[in-house]
């Protein structure tokens, strides 16, 4: 959390410079080289001096202590995240508005921060930018900046935001430029609100400001059984035509700009694919994926992968694992070679998250509840369960819905092992088990 008189030291790593230092866990960063300390990105961008000359709080008193690091050395000092600024706008789609009662706090916070942008990628829409926080980007370059768009007709904007009051994006994205701050943009498809003209009008203005905005992914909008309507037009969710329609206009700005800039810039979202039953394009296309956690360019990644993963030696034992509707086809079909190659049986199941509602597809907002209903009575002589890590809470073994990897062991009553979703993650999962 952010300290008003600086920065809380969360961890000292055991050998490093900060310990031999004399610096302890709690203690209190003020300032380093008399530029005050607010926040985790302001200790980032001062503690690269050669010499810093660092004030502190320790238990109400006031200390100060000299480091001298080697040149690359890391200090080893972690600090606690800064209290995290929150979203005032009413966005007709937001995600943490159609969650239902009864799921872990952290879920409901509606993050609109441009350090977490900066930091984790995470979206932000800029409307709660002040004149010290733009100085701030600017002073400090932070960039890459991950921004929610949506549309560049203000109008259309500031309704799918809710807030008559939110500025006019491309002034905030004209400043960014101007001050070289790169920007990776999301459009999420709205059927009715910004589709069609709309999509087309939104990808040509952010452009103008390539190299700036640097990528543009267009994410269909997810609707859960728990969202509450009253929006007119009514929202709903993106079909198999939209889907085709929007990658139809993809398709051609993509041409467009590989031809001027030798870049595509603008890309649709895997799940866009998905809906409109198109093949992928091939991996090439997506550049350097710079916007895979957005779920841009995943399976193709992923089915790159497997076409050159080395397969193992005989295995006897019996492996199960499981993914979210969308993808298992891409999955199976991995899964498929392995037992075509007689090394591996391994069984592949999908899970339709009852959740949050059937039309919710993708594996990284399964439950575990879900899970555990939808194997139950599959389990059955399988030795091990393979769980991929999106699904689970970051750095935990917990779900969403707070199951736990232990939770899942005892109700199915077999070994469970957490992997990365990823061809050599599943595999690496069958060797540790021998």
């Amino acid at each position: 959390m952010q300290n008003r008189c600086g920065v809380e030291i969360e961890n000292i790593r055991p050998g490093s410079i900060a310990e031999m230092a004399g610096l302890l866990h709690g203690d209190v960063l003020v300032s380093i080289n008399r530029h005050r300390l607010n926040d985790t990105i302001d200790f980032m961008f001062y503690k690269n001096e050669p010499e810093l000359n660092i004030d502190l709080k320790r238990k109400g008193k006031k200390l100060s202590l000299k480091l001298s690091p080697k040149e690359g050395e890391d200090l080893g000092i972690e600090v606690k995240l800064f209290k995290i600024k929150t979203c005032a706008n009413n966005c007709i789609f937001c995600f943490v508005a159609q969650l239902p009662k009864g799921l872990r706090k952290t879920l409901y916070i509606k993050d609109e921060d441009y350090r977490m942008s900066f930091l984790y990628g995470n979206y932000v829409t800029l409307t709660n930018l002040s004149t010290q926080d733009k100085k701030r980007i600017v002073e400090q370059r932070l960039s890459p900046l991950y921004i929610s768009v949506h549309s560049t007709n203000r109008a259309i904007r500031n309704t799918m935001l809710g807030n008559n009051k939110a500025p006019d994006i491309l002034k905030e994205l004209k400043f960014l430029k101007e001050n070289k701050i790169r920007i990776h943009s999301q459009i999420v498809l709205c059927p009715g609100y910004n589709d069609g003209k709309e999509l087309e009008r939104t990808i040509r203005d952010l452009c103008r400001f390539y190299p700036y905005v640097s990528s543009i992914a267009i994410v269909p909008v997810g609707l859960t059984m728990h969202r509450k309507g009253g929006v007119n037009p009514p929202l709903r969710p993106v079909e198999k035509e939209d889907a085709r329609q929007a990658i139809e206009i993809i398709d051609s700005y993509q041409k467009r700009f590989k031809k001027k800039h030798g870049d595509p810039i603008v890309y649709g979202a895997d799940e866009l694919y998905i809906k409109a039953e198109q093949v992928f394009p091939p991996l090439k296309d997506y550049g350097e994926l710079p916007q895979i956690e957005n779920g841009v360019g995943m399976v193709a990644l992923f089915m790159s992968q497997a076409k050159k993963i080395k397969i193992p030696k005989k295995n006897l034992k019996k492996y199960m694992t499981f993914t979210g509707t969308s993808f298992y086809p891409y999955l199976k079909k991995f899964t498929d070679r392995l037992l075509e190659k007689e090394t591996i049986n391994i069984t592949v199941v999908p899970v339709e998250n009852n959740f949050f509602g059937k039309s919710v597809t993708v594996t990284g907002l399964l439950t575990g509840r879900d899970v555990i209903k939808t194997l139950s009575d599959k389990i059955d002589s399988y030795e091990l369960l393979l769980v991929p890590n999106n699904v689970m809470r970051e750095g935990e073994n917990v779900f969403m819905d707070d199951i736990s990897k232990k939770d899942i062991e005892d109700a199915l009553g077999i070994r469970v092992k957490v992997i990365e979703p990823t061809p050599e993650g599943l595999l690496k999962g069958l060797e540790d088990h021998k």
